[in-house]
C-alpha cells in the first residue's frame, strides 16, 4: 500500500521523530485573569459578553466550497469548541488545544497517530481506562505498551531504539498519588527523539503546566477539575508542535470523537472558576489528608501536598506553591471490607466514580475504577483492596474532616476494640 505524502494522513512510524518547539512567551495577565478571559469575547453581533451556544451542526456557503465564516461542519469546527481550545492552551502555555469527547477518546486518538510496531512506555500506575486501552485495545493494532512502577530510575533501559514512540506519564498517579520528574524523564526521552505525553487530570493547568517542564503533549479528562461541575464528559490534548497540531486535527476530525458546542460551552464556563475550585479542593485535601494520617485507624496516606509524601521534593519543583490538589488515597485498616463500610458510612462525600467536581466523593479502586486490572498487577503498583480513593470538592473543611472520620469509626473503630478484647463484630 503507497502510504500518502501528507503527514496528516499516516500514522506516525517507527523512524520519525517530532521536534516541540519552545513554548510560547508567558503571558500577559496571571492564572485567574487568563481563566476569565482567555477565549472569550464579546459577541460582534450582540454585544452579549457570554458566547452563545452554536448548536447548529451544518453552515451556509456563500460558494461551493465557500462558506460564509470559517465553519462548514461542526465535527471539523464549532466556535464554542474553538473558545474553549483557545482558553485551555492559554493555561497550559501552549499553542494549540484539541478537545475530545472523553479523556479516553483523547488517549485513543493520540494512539491512532502511532504506527503499528511503535512502542510506549508507561507509569504503571495509570488511571484504569488507560490501561484497558494500552492492554486491551493498543495492543490490538501493534501498539504494545512496557509498565513500569520507576520510570525515573530506568526509562532508559526500557527504550526499544527506533520503536520506542512515546513515554506515558501521569503526575500525580492514579490512585496512588505517586509524583514524576518530568524534566528528568523528558530529557531522556528527548535525546532518543520520543514524545512525552503528561496526563495533567489529577492537578489541573492550576496547579501544573507539564510543558514547562518538558513535556509534548499534556491531556486532560475535562470531565474532572477543568469542567468542575459533573455534568460534561469530554477530553482535551494541549501541545507546542506545528507538525502534532496537523496530525491530531486530522484525526480528530477523521475519527470524529468530538465534544457537543454545549459541553464545550459549559466546559469552557466550568474553567472559569478553576483557580478557586482548585485551591478549595487543595486546602480542604491538605487537612483532612493530616487528620487520616493523626488516626490509628488508618495505616498510610497517599498525599503529595504533605512533607511526609516521599517525592514531597518534586511537589515542590512541580506544582504552583507546592499544592497537592484536591485528590488523596489512603489505606484502611480491617482490609477490602472496612473499605467499603467506610465509603458506605460518609454522609457528606458520596460514594461514586469520578472526580474534581465541587462535590467531595469516595470510591474503592480495587472494586471501581481499577477493577479491570488484574489483581497482581494492581497490587505491584499499589493499589490494595483496602486502598480508598478521594477526591475533596469545595464544602467547609470542617464538615469533610468530621465526615471522615466518624466514617471511620463507624467501620473500623468497633471492629479493632471488639478484636482486642476477642469479639466478633459482624457489620451488615
Amino acid at each position: 500500500m503507497t502510504i500518502p505524502s501528507d503527514p496528516r494522513l499516516r500514522p506516525l512510524e517507527p523512524a520519525d521523530s517530532i521536534e516541540t518547539p519552545p513554548r510560547p512567551p508567558s503571558p500577559a495577565h496571571r492564572f485567574g485573569t487568563l481563566a476569565v478571559h482567555a477565549g472569550a469575547r464579546p459577541d460582534p453581533n450582540t454585544g452579549a459578553v457570554i458566547a452563545p451556544i452554536t448548536l447548529s451542526t451544518t453552515f451556509a456557503q456563500k460558494g461551493l466550497g465557500k462558506p460564509v465564516g470559517s465553519y462548514e461542519y461542526t465535527r471539523s469546527g464549532n466556535p464554542n469548541r474553538d473558545d474553549f481550545e483557545e482558553a485551555v492552551a492559554a493555561l497550559e502555555h501552549a499553542r494549540y488545544a484539541l478537545a475530545f469527547s472523553s479523556g479516553s477518546a483523547t488517549t485513543a486518538t493520540i494512539l491512532q497517530s502511532l504506527a503499528a510496531g511503535s512502542h510506549i512506555v508507561s507509569v504503571s500506575d495509570v488511571y484504569g481506562g488507560t490501561h484497558r486501552y494500552f492492554t486491551k485495545v493498543a495492543a490490538a493494532h501493534g501498539v504494545h505498551v512496557t509498565f513500569t512502577p520507576c520510570i525515573e530510575v530506568n526509562v532508559e533501559d526500557l527504550i526499544r531504539p527506533n520503536d520506542t514512540k512515546l513515554i506515558w506519564i501521569e503526575t500525580p498517579s492514579n490512585p496512588t498519588l505517586g509524583l514524576v520528574d518530568i524534566r528528568r524523564v523528558a530529557t531522556v526521552a528527548h535525546m532518543h527523539g520520543i514524545m512525552v505525553v503528561v496526563d495533567n487530570t489529577f492537578l489541573s493547568p492550576y496547579i501544573q503546566n507539564p510543558l514547562d517542564h518538558g513535556a509534548d503533549i499534556v491531556v486532560h479528562s475535562v470531565t474532572k477539575y477543568i469542567n468542575g461541575h459533573s455534568d460534561v464528559l469530554m477530553g482535551v490534548a494541549a501541545f507546542n508542535s506545528d507538525e502534532l497540531k496537523a496530525r491530531l486535527t486530522f484525526l480528530q476530525n477523521a475519527i470524529g470523537a468530538v465534544p457537543s458546542p454545549f459541553d464545550c460551552w459549559l466546559a469552557h464556563r466550568g474553567l472559569k472558576t478553576l483557580h478557586l475550585r482548585a485551591r478549595e479542593a487543595t486546602k480542604n485535601a491538605t487537612g483532612l489528608a493530616r487528620a487520616l494520617g493523626a488516626s490509628p485507624l488508618v495505616k498510610s496516606v497517599n498525599y503529595p501536598g504533605i512533607k511526609s509524601h516521599p517525592q514531597y521534593a518534586i511537589a515542590l519543583r512541580q506544582h504552583r506553591d507546592g499544592m497537592g490538589g484536591g485528590m488523596l488515597s489512603f489505606r484502611i485498616n480491617g482490609g477490602k471490607e472496612a473499605a467499603e463500610r467506610f465509603c458506605q458510612n460518609t454522609r457528606v462525600f458520596v460514594l461514586a466514580e469520578s472526580l474534581g467536581g465541587v462535590e467531595s466523593l469516595v470510591e474503592v479502586p480495587s472494586d471501581m475504577t481499577h477493577a479491570g486490572i488484574p489483581r497482581e498487577q494492581r497490587e505491584a503498583a499499589g493499589v490494595f483492596d483496602d486502598l480508598v480513593r478521594v477526591s475533596c470538592g469545595i464544602e467547609d473543611s470542617e464538615d469533610l474532616i468530621a465526615d471522615a472520620l466518624q466514617a471511620l469509626e463507624r467501620s473500623v473503630g468497633g471492629t479493632l476494640a471488639n478484636s482486642a478484647n476477642g469479639v466478633s463484630n459482624n457489620y451488615s
